[in-house]
């Protein structure tokens, strides 16, 4: 009794709630009844759709009749709230269970088909009178959506979004590029390089040579050179008096009475009456300086400089007029590292080169003649061994060393010998006792027994391993050779003790000096003043540009400017033997020359 009890009201229910709509339809004459949300437009945008809660269920006719105040709150701001969220939950399962009893009903099933067809038609009127704008309606299944997911107000389903965007962004295809033509104008291009005249006729083709490719540097021509100047002519009578200066310094006597250091007192006082003038720099030879050196003359004051370029260049400041005491010569291919005058006959100049060639000019004869030649590895330093300068010892850059003697007739003897060191940068003969030679490679240096050497390999007497970076230089001091000093790609200039010969040479003084030239300035070499051995020579990299004096402790001793005169870093120096006179050579080929 019970179940058809129940029964009999779910049958009573349904044929009240379709005698309601019937009713309203009548009396409200509205066309459509749906779960729908309505739509339109304002102004030619997009309006909001907002979600009207409707039950069948508890249905009144005034429910529908003023739907304007749903439209004006604002939707975003009740979406925010969760309490508002729980009550749009709510409302949608109640709509869900009322569509669930609907559809027992045959009758509310054809209800709701006929609504669907006259919203269907109603929606294709108005939306011929309304903008393009698409706006998806919300079924049943999105507000089911809306309660799976929280997040989700409006209840969009994926697929319906998907169809949405399709709809309204399709998919841009791809340009097309333009097709050539073939009879159109092209770009402008040269007729020299079309290789046609300017009446349209093709030139001829150029008849083909064939491409040699020339050395930049090639070795000039074994034996002796003609000392020819390359800023002169040949038959100046001024060149020829020239040559007539140089050759009478052979008849210069030099004393060679060992001399007594001066005080560093009385030093100081000599330094600081050196001066530069405009007089005294001159640019001298093409490219940088590499090599230096004064010549012991006590009258007249003669500076040579070897270049990068493979130049000799020779300046006369006794000279009244600088342009005509320069004089430059090209005995070398390549850059001359090494430049002494003869202690034997002051008259021969010696210069030595990367070509692998060692000459000597003499002005007597106004030659530059071959002493020893080597194609196949290049020199880098030279020194003498005796005094009266009839042998050399001549070190390569791969690390070999060859023993040259000038007494042989015809041509000079050459030993060539394999050192221990990979590389050599200088070489340099002790002052007093001359059998022994220093050698300074890329980190090492190392002292050698000239009596002692073996063809096959030679093993250092001394080996000096203080050195953490390249090494550009090693020398001993000039007249006892007591010291050593080097100079290092670390910033530090070290001097070493070397008045006993053993096993073990002590270092004494490390001076902090910037050594760090760069590649476009030749490296620094410290070198010691021949009349003071106890002080060296070095040039700077501190503004204003300066060459620097220290003492052999490490105290600076005197600092050379020149103002407007001196603009830039002399890497290369040399000191007079005698006289107070130095000479600093740049990387531009200029000669600064500082004296009394």
């Amino acid at each position: 009794m019970g179940s058809r009890s129940a029964s009999e009201e779910k049958a009573g229910s349904r044929l009240r709630l379709q005698v309601k709509v019937n009713e309203y339809k009548e009396n409200q004459n509205i066309t459509c009844v749906s779960l729908r949300p309505e739509q339109a437009t304002v102004l030619g945008k997009t309006p909001k759709v907002y979600l009207v809660p409707f039950s069948l269920s508890n249905y009144k006719p005034d429910q529908l009749k003023h739907p304007k105040s749903l439209l004006n709150k604002n939707f975003n701001e009740v979406a925010c709230k969760k309490c508002k969220k729980t009550e749009i939950r709510k409302t949608c399962r109640r709509i869900l269970t009322a569509k669930m009893e609907a559809t027992s009903s045959k009758t509310e099933i054809t209800l709701q088909k006929s609504s669907l067809d006259v919203y269907t038609e109603s929606n294709k009127l108005q939306h011929k009178s309304t903008s393009d704008t698409v706006i998806p309606s919300v079924d049943m299944e999105s507000i089911q959506a809306l309660d799976s997911d929280e997040d989700t107000t409006l209840g969009l389903s994926a697929a319906r979004l998907r169809e949405m965007i399709k709809k309204k962004h399709p998919p841009e295809s791809k340009r097309k590029k333009p097709k050539k033509r073939e009879n159109g104008t092209g770009c402008r291009r040269s007729m020299r390089l079309l290789k046609v005249d300017p009446s349209g006729v093709s030139l001829p083709a150029p008849p083909t040579q064939p491409t040699l490719i020339a050395d930049e540097n090639p070795l000039l021509p074994p034996g002796p050179l003609e000392m020819t100047p390359e800023n002169r002519d040949d038959d100046n009578d001024l060149f020829k008096g020239f040559l007539q200066t140089w050759a009478e310094m052979n008849k210069t006597s030099i004393k060679n009475t060992e001399k007594e250091l001066s005080s560093i007192k009385s030093y100081k006082a000599n330094l600081s009456g050196m001066i530069i003038n405009e007089d005294t720099v001159h640019k001298v030879t093409k490219g940088p300086i590499f090599s230096l050196t004064l010549h012991p003359s006590e009258i007249r004051t003669l500076v040579a400089a070897g270049a990068k370029s493979g130049q000799v260049g020779l300046w006369d400041l006794t000279h009244q007029s600088k342009e005509d005491g320069i004089y430059v010569f090209q005995p070398h291919s390549q850059p001359v590292s090494c430049l002494y005058f003869s202690p034997a006959n002051p008259a021969h100049i010696l210069s030595l080169s990367y070509d692998g060639t060692l000459r000597c000019g003499d002005f007597t004869r106004a030659i530059f003649e071959e002493v020893c030649r080597d194609e196949r590895s290049s020199f880098s330093s030279f020194d003498f061994l005796g005094q009266d300068a009839s042998t050399l010892i001549v070190g390569h850059w791969n690390g070999n060393i060859s023993l040259v003697d000038r007494r042989t007739p015809g041509t000079s003897y050459e030993k060539l010998i394999n050192s221990s060191l990979r590389k050599i940068r200088t070489v340099h003969v002790h002052p007093v006792h001359r059998q022994y030679f220093i050698a300074a490679g890329l980190r090492d240096i190392h002292i050698y027994d000239a009596r002692r050497l073996n063809p096959r390999g030679s093993q250092p007497l001394i080996s000096l391993t203080e050195h953490t970076k390249s090494i550009a230089s090693a020398y001993f001091s000039p007249l006892t050779g007591n010291r050593v000093v080097t100079t290092c790609a670390d910033c530090k200039l070290r001097i070493f003790d070397s008045s006993s010969i053993s096993s073990q040479i002590p270092l004494l003084t490390t001076i902090r000096h910037n050594t760090i030239t760069g590649r476009w300035l030749t490296r620094f070499q410290a070198v010691w003043d021949p009349k003071q051995e106890d002080c060296i020579v070095v040039g700077s990299m501190a503004h204003p540009r300066r060459v620097e004096i220290f003492h052999e402790s490490g105290k600076q001793v005197h600092s050379f400017f020149g103002g407007e005169c001196l603009v830039s870093v002399c890497s290369i120096n040399a000191m007079h033997p005698t006289r107070y006179i130095l000479a600093g050579g740049n990387s531009s080929g200029k000669i600064h020359v500082f004296m009394n």
